[in-house]
């Protein structure tokens, strides 16, 4: 059964960061709406949602892997 904690963004050192959100922006399914944005834009957004709270960092400690989501979906894996 999975284990998820959430990891502090403002812990991590600036460039582990913003290799973590170029990974997801570069994910294969994200998609960003009808218009086409760089990788700076998706990362720079993406940083603003962590910022206003709209999406936390999770970690799985079993399979060693991240996500982010938004809130509400955080709150049902890091409540197991």
């Amino acid at each position: 059964m999975a284990h998820f904690v959430e990891i502090p963004v403002e812990r991590l050192r600036s460039e582990v960061l913003q290799a973590l959100l170029e990974e997801f922006a570069s994910r294969d399914g994200t998609d960003y709406g009808e218009r086409e944005l760089s990788l700076e834009q998706k990362t720079g957004e993406l940083r603003m949602q962590l910022a206003r709270g709209e999406l936390q960092l999770l970690y799985d400690t079993d399979s060693e892997s991240w996500d982010l989501l938004p809130p509400e979906s955080a709150a049902l894996l890091l409540d197991d």
